[in-house]
């Protein structure tokens, strides 16, 4: 069959919002999915293309192998013909515990530890001895991590306050807190006196314990557990997964410092010793990956080459995907969505699979306007060696690199889900659809800058690539940090958070609880229950599935789980309550023609106007401003992206803000349409009219238009960043990356 007439065929795809949809996509083509939020294309592209392959595959393997392997939900589609073994690249950070690294991650540095344990002076013995994974190579002070978490103590106590006043700053340490007891009510400390009239004695016994004092209040001087000790034990020694809480106090109160013996370089004495052209393992991995490329090109040894090609063939693929200013020691958590998208997109540069089908999720998340070209360049790369490339991206430039342009829509949720546009990117601009109308509308030119009422410093910044930086931002404004990625502009961000009260305001997860809602997220669950029972005349308990109206045989979740034993368990809809949760005389009962059950299905925007309660309406209104009225109300939290995640907590500070704030944002624009960006503007000038002061870390060119202040970083990435290039108004930006894009974009 010819190339042109392969296709992955689609017939009656009904996955999420999809309305029976029906598409041909060329294979071995590079094709973007765009749409407005919600519309359908990811149902399309990851809950049905992508699932059906992966579920496809999975079932080849044996029972024990499949249960091992990620689980793929089949999609609610017809049929699905053409497909693929699928290599889905999400923006979900990388994250991994303190040991992953770049390095790790890549397995270059599984390449260079095997070029240090063949060529190091001196010879140090196999590749395990340069692990800092491994006992063998790791140093044994900080076990291979590099630094050591210890409590701030200088933030931990208020010494101008008495214990009874609040001077034990840690959360449930106050008076009236958990423990307070356990160190107020010994007899040893006064309970009454500002703790810097305290002896340094009495202060040390009071975070340390008997460890440090003689005897305390009668007891033995082991019975007294001191506030640090006792911190440490819950919060750093446990190996129980940290709650969202939890880890703020954390950041709060304690700070990580170098170990030390290694001085952050992870590995024994031994292995710190060995070098290869004169530098040790531990200096290669700070170098930049650009550089280290090049250093390693040097090695001629004969027995050597076949491992310094693998290196420098990983080395260079990096460097070719933009991520040439990150160094090997880099920790994966410290990387952005974009920057992990990228880094797992690595591997696959010099795979000799072809016809793969390749699934990307907004690769141009994180990059500057100047840095999309590195990226189509690898998409184009992946198309060009046999594969089949599916994209769902907002950005115009990739559209335009693409061979053919899909649109989902025209609206959101209820409102979307069908195929409104197939053909070119030539074609999409001249389109009357949603983005074809966005493409062809001109950016706006800057607006007048607000009145700023005060001023935030940072000075003399140093974290990461900041060379001792200062600057001052404007309050009571709208703030955006740009530039080039890996500019300066999150380490920043991090600054102005760890030296001033910041509410954060990022794409993590809203809930990692699997049955949270808009509904339970909201509070708005009793107010429902109640406003039922009032329409109705009956108890409230009634519409409640874990209470006195939920379906008998599956407890109220809708779905009988069966334990196959080894293999996956299996989850069946339940057959009394046909997944409806209640029993049937529940759902007799109706709210403007709905049952409880009914409530699910609707999307908040129709739940303002179809529940009429004041706390339910009030509950939910900011979540409709803010573009977000096409989520149902039974929708998992869990589903959301990192966009709409953040989006959800935009919301939510819009409700409950009280008090002029600080709020710093990381790419509020990632996963919307160019349509939607509007409504995150007004929701941002609504923040800064309330008085609030709004910084975003931000690429996109409406976004920066829109700014009161402009921060722009460089002039490069890593090591050739770091340095303010301009702040003032947006239009006044000098010939930066920045101002180029901005005149570009303009005409």
């Amino acid at each position: 069959m010819a190339q042109q007439q392969r296709m992955i065929r689609i017939r009656q795809a009904r996955t999420n919002n999809l309305r029976a949809l029906d598409l041909d996509v060329p294979r071995g083509r590079l094709v973007v999915f765009a749409g407005v939020s919600g519309s359908g294309k990811s149902s399309l592209v990851f809950d049905t293309i992508a699932a059906e392959a992966g579920r496809q595959l999975t079932e080849t393997f044996p029972p024990f192998t499949r249960n091992r392997l990620p689980k793929w939900a089949k999609p609610d589609v017809a049929r699905i013909d053409g497909l693929s073994p699928v290599v889905v690249i999400d923006q979900r950070r990388l994250g991994g515990n303190a040991r992953s690294t770049v390095g790790t991650v890549t397995d270059a540095w599984t390449y260079l530890r095997l070029l240090f344990s063949r060529l190091s002076t001196p010879h140090v013995g196999e590749s395990s001895r340069f692990s800092f994974n491994d006992p063998a190579g790791m140093c044994p002070a900080c076990s291979g991590l590099g630094e050591r978490v210890v409590t701030d103590v200088d933030r931990v106590l208020d010494l101008d306050r008495s214990l009874r006043g609040g001077a034990v700053r840690l959360p449930g340490f106050g008076d009236g807190g958990y423990w307070y007891s356990q160190y107020a009510d010994i007899g040893e400390f006064d309970q009454d006196t500002p703790l810097r009239d305290w002896t340094p004695q009495q202060r040390e016994a009071l975070l340390y314990g008997g460890r440090r004092a003689a005897r305390l209040g009668g007891k033995p001087a082991k019975a007294y557990e001191g506030i640090v000790e006792r911190f440490e034990r819950i919060y750093l020694h446990t190996t129980d997964d940290l709650s969202d809480r939890k880890r703020a106090v954390l950041a709060r109160f304690t700070r990580s410092q170098t170990c030390p013996d290694c001085h952050g370089d992870r590995l024994n004495k031994e292995a710190r010793s060995a070098t290869v052209l004169d530098r040790t393992i531990a200096e290669m991995s700070r170098m930049e990956i650009t550089e280290l490329a090049a250093l390693v090109t040097r090695i001629r040894e004969p027995r050597a080459l076949p491992v310094v090609t693998a290196l420098h063939e990983r080395l260079t693929a990096m460097d070719t995907i933009g991520l040439g200013y990150l160094n090997l020691g880099r920790g994966t958590a410290t990387l952005s969505g974009g920057e992990s998208q990228r880094v797992k997109t690595v591997k696959h540069l010099g795979s000799s699979l072809i016809e793969m089908l390749y699934v990307f999720d907004e690769p141009t998340a994180g990059l500057h306007p100047a840095d999309v070209d590195a990226m189509t360049t690898l998409l184009v790369r992946l198309r060009d060696a046999g594969n089949t490339v599916l994209v769902v991206e907002h950005d115009p430039a990739v559209m335009a690199a693409a061979d053919q342009v899909v649109e989902i829509g025209p609206g959101a949720g209820e409102h979307g889900g069908k195929l409104v546009f197939q053909g070119t990117f030539a074609e999409l601009t001249r389109a009357g659809t949603p983005t074809g109308k966005a493409l062809a509308q001109p950016l706006q030119d800057t607006r007048p800058p607000r009145k700023r009422n005060g001023t935030i410093t940072v000075s003399g910044a140093t974290r990461n690539n900041l060379r001792n930086l200062s600057v001052d931002l404007p309050e009571s404004v709208l703030t955006v940090l740009t530039g080039v990625a890996g500019s300066g502009k999150s380490s920043l961000a991090a600054e102005l958070v760890a030296r001033h009260d910041a509410v954060v305001i990022d794409q993590r997860p809203v809930s990692t609880n699997g049955r949270s809602t808009p509904i339970t997220y909201t509070g708005i669950a009793a107010a429902i229950r109640k406003l039922f029972a009032r329409r109705n005349g009956v108890p409230a308990a009634l519409f409640s599935p874990n209470s006195a109206g939920g379906c008998p045989a599956c407890q109220g979740r809708g779905v009988i789980m069966t334990d196959l034993a080894f293999m996956a368990g299996q989850e069946t809809i339940c057959e009394v309550c046909g997944g409806r949760r209640f029993k049937p005389e529940v759902l007799r009962h109706h709210v403007d023609g709905l049952s409880i059950a009914d409530v699910d299905e609707i999307t908040i925007a129709e739940a303002v106007h179809r529940l009429p309660d004041p706390a339910i309406v009030r509950a939910l209104e900011h979540l409709d401003t803010i573009g977000l009225g096409y989520l149902r109300l039974g929708q998992r939290m869990t589903t959301l992206s990192g966009g709409e995640a953040q989006r959800v907590k935009i919301a939510k500070e819009l409700r409950d803000a009280a008090g002029p704030t600080l709020y710093v944002l990381d790419e509020p624009t990632t996963g919307l349409h160019l349509h939607d960006v509007a409504i995150l503007l007004h929701a941002l000038d609504r923040l800064v009219d309330d008085g609030h002061t709004v910084v975003v870390i931000e690429h996109h060119l409406a976004v920066i238009r829109h700014a009161d202040w402009l921060v722009d970083l460089g002039p490069g990435p890593g090591r050739h960043g770091g340095c303010i290039l301009y702040a003032g108004p947006v239009a006044d930006i000098p010939d930066t990356a920045t101002g180029r894009a901005l005149r570009s974009a303009a005409g």
